[in-house]
């Protein structure tokens, strides 16, 4: 019974992630526009949480900076020019983690 529960919340979890997902694009198709809020929340929200990801990834590097800081930095560092070279949040937050781990792994 247990096999058959796991599958089932898998199975509504998946149905109700694809729902929100389709949600905007049934909401606003055809004749209807967008609100100006959320053009601008679309256009605002990938920087906005970038910059969160970089305060949360950079929180802890005073405690041991010798060792994990500058890793972290250097990834922050790759992951700023990535994004500004290419503007692909997926592409850059890979680099950016394959980064750190080969850093953390050699410092």
């Amino acid at each position: 019974m247990k096999i058959e529960f796991f599958f089932l919340v898998v199975a509504v979890s998946a149905g109700i992630t694809f729902f929100l997902r389709a949600l905007p694009f049934l909401a606003f198709r055809g004749e209807r526009k967008m609100p100006e809020k959320l053009i601008y929340l679309g256009k605002i929200l990938p920087s906005a949480i970038m910059a969160v990801l970089i305060v949360y990834c950079l929180k802890e590097t005073g405690s041991d900076f010798s060792h994990t800081g500058i890793a972290n930095f250097l990834a922050v560092a790759v992951v700023a020019v990535s994004y500004k070279w290419k503007h692909n949040t997926f592409l850059s937050i890979l680099l950016g983690t394959a980064v750190n781990m080969i850093l953390i792994q050699v410092i």
